[in-house]
């Protein structure tokens, strides 16, 4: 069910965006619960050279740089989970990009139930619909 959008500071490549894919995949199933089967990832690519921190190209600094967005409902992970979730994308992330800029980010975002869905149904819905038929 999460939606969860990443930015990389490379030049696309398949094999790379799948295991990236896989991996960001696998890490939240583990950590934030979240069911892999009803989670999607896009993942965007742009050069280092045109990811600048501090007035500097990432490819001038030889870092490399990501920004991870998952949207999930409110209230269903722990502040230990998030953080849990935070450092393992972060290990991950610098297993496959290679050397991060510490302006590297994650950003686990919470939204209520009843905005959040994905089939034209909310969340919120498909839990009192569950409810009801138990």
């Amino acid at each position: 069910m999460p939606i969860i959008t990443v930015k990389i500071s490379a030049d696309p490549s398949p094999a790379r965006t799948k295991r990236l894919a896989e991996g960001i995949v696998a890490i939240t199933a583990r950590v934030l619960r979240k069911r892999p089967d009803l989670t999607a990832v896009a993942i965007d690519h742009t050069p280092p050279e045109h990811w600048h921190v501090g007035g500097k190209s990432l490819a001038e600094q030889g870092k490399a740089s990501f920004w991870l967005d998952i949207k999930v409902v409110d209230g269903t992970n722990t502040k230990d989970e998030k953080a849990a979730y935070h450092q393992a994308i972060l290990v991950f992330m610098e297993e496959v990009l290679g050397p991060l800029h510490e302006e590297s980010y994650i950003l686990v975002h919470e939204v209520p139930a009843d905005a959040y869905g994905y089939g034209g149904r909310t969340q919120e819905h498909r839990y009192i619909a569950g409810k009801l038929a138990a």
